[in-house]
């Protein structure tokens, strides 16, 4: 794997936010030996000095992606509150610049920030294709569902280019192997000539994640996605086309989104969506500093409410790890949210027989292509 390079700035703070992207600073990350912070001697340039000629600071930090050669590319997941077992990421890092990700902290893992390196600073798994073929022919391997996109989406805007996803998904159709795809792009439209005979096999279940419905919020929120609308026309093309689609509303947001839960979950049922789901507001690590940042620049007299309901719902603490609790979160506030969850799903017919259409899709026809069948002895 090699680093991009990049005019790489860590430990900047910013009192304004960059055009574009969702985070405004380049925090070290917590593997880091050394802490280090930007500090104006008066002998360096400022951006202004480079401002263009109506005085603004200069466009804000190009994304770069860079090929990575990956050793393994199915991940195998126990965690009791995710419904798969399975998962695949053609990408790490995003560019869609969502400040809420909750997989930025795993840039840290690479030596880069999780602030601006993660929206900035994207790694495509080139090799993905050829991996993903091997280990869905090892003897060994079991079919299960596997969900494509997880940990940052497999839609990002890159993929116009690696065609990456494109490429597992042809795989996984040709064995067989069925999926589960979560995205907030409507990228995912391109890919209708394979997943429409996915679906016709129960092999193919769609997500279109919904944060809101306002353009205001969202524009800052999650900067590089398709605009909610676009992500709601999407579920309506998708579930036209006979794929079966889902909503999931997440982040909720406390002060900032709650509010619009069902709203999102009614448009997404007009639009043809089935089933549905919705995640709290999760901070890990270094996300809780990056997003506390956001809220000050964005939104600084919500704040201050927000971060004090999030830790109402996280047993006093800006972040809930625990199994159980880390997706819905604890106390009255929570399981009001639950219920209003719950009463909404049930008044649009959503969810109507008690899971996910992801757990009902079919892996008895996994096949190895290629490999002769074994018939029955008797």
């Amino acid at each position: 794997m090699s680093l991009p390079a990049t005019n790489r700035a860590i430990g900047i703070h910013r009192d304004q936010p960059l055009k574009g992207r969702g985070a405004a600073l380049n925090i070290e990350g917590r593997f880091e030996q050394w802490q280090r912070e930007a500090f104006d001697d008066g002998w360096q340039e400022t951006p202004s000095d480079h401002a263009d000629d109506d005085g603004q600071d200069p466009a804000p930090p190009k994304t770069v992606v860079a090929r990575e050669i990956a050793k393994s590319i199915i991940t195998e997941n126990d965690s009791p509150d995710i419904p798969f077992r399975y998962s695949v990421n053609p990408y790490r890092g995003c560019e869609h610049g969502c400040i809420y990700c909750f997989a930025r902290p795993s840039h840290a893992y690479l030596g880069l920030s999780p602030g601006l390196d993660f929206e900035t600073r994207i790694f495509a798994k080139v090799n993905a294709p050829e991996l993903f073929r091997a280990e869905l022919s090892k003897p060994n391997y079991r079919c299960d569902v596997i969900s494509l996109g997880i940990n940052t989406d497999a839609y990002q805007p890159c993929e116009r280019e690696y065609k990456i996803t494109r490429q597992l998904l042809q795989i996984a159709s040709e064995f067989n192997q069925p999926v589960g795809l979560i995205t907030k792009s409507a990228l995912i439209e391109r890919d209708l000539d394979i997943l429409l005979p996915m679906a016709e096999r129960n092999l193919v279940h769609v997500t279109l994640s919904v944060t809101t419905q306002d353009h205001h919020i969202s524009r800052y929120l999650e900067p590089r996605t398709a605009a909610p609308a676009r992500r709601m026309q999407a579920i309506k093309t998708l579930a036209a086309a006979g794929i079966p689609v889902g909503i999931n509303v997440a982040p909720v947001i406390p002060f900032l989104t709650d509010h619009e839960m069902e709203n999102l979950l009614e448009t997404g049922r007009q639009m043809g969506a089935t089933t549905a789901g919705y995640t709290l507001l999760r901070l890990p690590w270094e996300l809780k500093e990056l997003f506390r940042n956001w809220l000050q620049q964005h939104f600084p007299l919500k704040a201050e409410h927000v971060m004090s309901r999030v830790q109402e719902m996280r047993g006093g603490r800006d972040n809930d790890p625990n199994f159980g609790t880390r997706m819905a979160g604890q106390g009255i506030f929570a399981e009001l949210l639950r219920q209003r969850f719950a009463k909404a799903c049930t008044r649009f017919d959503l969810n109507n027989q008690g899971r996910r259409q992801i757990q009902r899709l079919d892996t008895s026809q996994f096949v190895v292509p290629g490999k002769p069948v074994q018939g029955a002895l008797f």
